[in-house]
């Protein structure tokens, strides 16, 4: 068995954090895991991209056409990262997009928010849920990328537990804020249920 997933969005979403709540929860049911992540400018609004895989596999890297899921915080970096996807693949993105700053100055124009679902639906299985405005019923904006994780844990892609994936987001933030994530995860779930 090989599962891989691609997690991407942009520098301060949560990415990394996503990728390694699930990395954790892998290892601790006794997965072979491997990971990678790209984060370049990622402190300046960049793209951050982090592979998660797991099974009997020899690289980090997930090869294109590899991907069982995309898991993205912002829907054009779901698209920009398409071609690693399997054409059974799903990717799950949340619907509100990050204005890059040249698009802000006038000097690019972010496409259509229906071109790019558009684009990505034609190869796979396409998910879009406002992350964000869940995150804020529950609480707290901030708490967005586990939204995310909650929605991915509850489409069963990965072979990891929900409740094992939960109890690393418990383990994962500080204690005052284990019960706003707790909402946060679940309300996730259910956004796509």
């Amino acid at each position: 068995m090989k599962k891989s997933i691609l997690f991407t969005g942009v520098g301060g979403q949560g990415v990394l954090t996503m990728a390694n709540i699930l990395a954790k929860a892998a290892l601790e049911e006794g997965f072979h895991v491997l990971t990678s992540e790209v984060h370049g400018m990622a402190q300046r609004g960049g793209s951050v991209v982090c592979h998660v895989r797991i099974g009997n596999i020899h690289s980090p890297l997930i090869p294109d056409g590899g991907a069982d899921a995309i898991v993205s915080m912002e829907p054009l970096e779901a698209l920009r990262h398409i071609e690693k996807i399997s054409k059974d693949g799903i990717v799950l993105t949340d619907i509100t997009p990050v204005i890059p700053p040249n698009v802000s100055i006038g000097k690019a124009v972010y496409p259509p928010l229906e071109k790019i679902f558009g684009e990505m639906a034609k190869k796979c299985k396409l998910v879009k849920i406002d992350a964000l405005k869940i995150a804020k019923e529950a609480g707290n904006a901030i708490t967005r990328n586990i939204v995310m994780l909650g929605a991915l844990a509850e489409m069963d892609v990965f072979p990891v537990s929900k409740e094992k994936i939960l109890s690393m987001v418990k383990k994962s933030v500080p204690e005052k804020y284990v019960a706003l994530n707790e909402k946060a995860f679940v309300m996730g779930g259910k956004a796509v249920k």
